[in-house]
């Protein structure tokens, strides 16, 4: 799960942000955040994603139509970490993959890893990428300073 959230945190600070109407509401989220996602994502904390989510769901809130998909895959795999996390009772910031819990059972740690490869998937890196480009493109601003 920490090499899944790494491979994620990485490439997120590639994020940038935008320019018409829905754009601009965007762009505007986007500059709105810069600063408190930076501070997040670049914590390098093992939960750093996850903390960002409601950053990211606002951005996936005001995001343009055409970048709506790729916000859902995002946002979509790191909710599903974020619950299945939950689900199991762990703590995010100090799971440890190698050394589950006690009382995590077979299932709950499968639901976890399961969860984790599809946030470090090449599905989400690549919606990641894309919305990297779109803001790079369209902002001229930078997601996370």
């Amino acid at each position: 799960m920490r090499r899944a959230l790494a491979a994620a945190a990485l490439v997120l600070p590639l994020l940038a942000g935008c320019g018409g109407d829905q754009q601009d509401a965007y762009c505007g989220a986007v500059k709105d955040h810069q600063q408190e996602l930076g501070d997040l994502v670049g914590s390098g904390a093992p939960d750093a994603l996850l903390k960002a989510l409601p950053v990211f769901r606002d951005l996936q809130a005001e995001a343009p139509d055409d970048i709506t998909d790729e916000w859902q895959q995002v946002v979509g795999r790191i909710s599903a970490l974020g619950d299945a996390l939950d689900d199991a009772g762990v703590n995010p910031a100090t799971y440890d993959r190698d050394h589950p819990p006690s009382g995590l059972t077979a299932e709950q740690k499968a639901r976890i890893d399961a969860a984790a490869k599809e946030l470090g998937s090449g599905t989400t890196l690549r919606a990641l990428q894309d919305l990297d480009q779109h803001a790079r493109d369209v902002c001229h601003t930078a997601l996370t300073l």
